[in-house]
């Protein structure tokens, strides 16, 4: 019988597994409910030797959600190729991906968990929302956005996590339906901007100039085209109503 040599960690070797098995724990549970003893014997080491290399389980806690703020801002980095929508739809892909993997650690990181109201948690979740706002204002060519394309993007992306929160409590909804409703949610909001603002309109004109009939904004345009039976079809820089 051959007997198992458990090797020995250096400190922040050590520091970065408490995290990962923290986080772990936190995505399936409430961070809440996860004591620091669970903690311990999922890492296979003692209680005080969690104590060791983190003060507290909110030291710890606001460690993990640091990698979580981390992940999820990645989740929105998109290569710049091909139309708009296609590029939305993918980042909301996954970013559902996240928020279905880590339901309790999303809303979390979201709400505040264990550490709401902390100055440190507010300003990762901060950190997460300003990421999203300055992709989708890479992705749409803008460095200096107006005032309503700032509304519109900082709306959404807001939009993007409530939506998420509610469809972790239950997701009645299919989340392929959800991530692409977000993508129209997005053309839906640029369109009533551009209602009100000559700026904007120029701004969704040449947003819709590159979306094929068949992509996300061009799906859009033939449910709602499909919802006036007999009404004119739509022609929208480029993307054509339903046939």
């Amino acid at each position: 019988m051959t007997t198992g040599v458990r090797r020995r960690m250096g400190v922040e070797e050590r520091r970065q597994q408490l995290i990962g098995v923290a986080l772990e724990l936190f995505s399936h549970r409430s961070p809440d409910d996860v004591s620091i003893d669970e903690i311990a014997a999922a890492a296979g080491i003692s209680r005080p030797l969690v104590y060791h290399y983190f003060p507290g389980k909110l030291s710890l806690y606001e460690a993990a959600l640091r990698r979580a703020a981390d992940e999820l801002a990645q989740r929105f980095v998109e290569p710049q190729e091909g139309p708009l929508g296609s590029r939305l739809l993918r980042v909301m892909g996954r970013f559902f991906a996240f928020v279905d993997e880590h339901g309790p650690g999303f809303s979390a990181l979201m709400r505040g968990g264990p550490a709401v109201g902390s100055n440190r948690t507010n300003q990762m979740i901060d950190e997460v929302r300003q990421a999203a706002y300055e992709q989708i204002l890479t992705h749409i060519g803008i460095e200096k956005p107006p005032a309503r394309l700032e509304l519109v993007v900082r709306s959404w992306v807001s939009l993007a996590e409530s939506t998420a929160l509610i469809w972790l409590d239950g997701r009645r909804i299919p989340r392929a339906e959800l991530e692409l409703q977000l993508v129209h949610d997005f053309a839906a909001l640029a369109a009533v901007s551009a209602a009100y603002d000559g700026e904007m309109a120029q701004i969704l004109v040449r947003i819709l100039a590159d979306e094929p009939a068949d992509g996300p904004f061009g799906e859009l345009v033939g449910r709602l085209g499909a919802l006036v039976p007999g009404a004119a079809e739509p022609e929208v820089s480029g993307v054509p109503g339903p046939r």
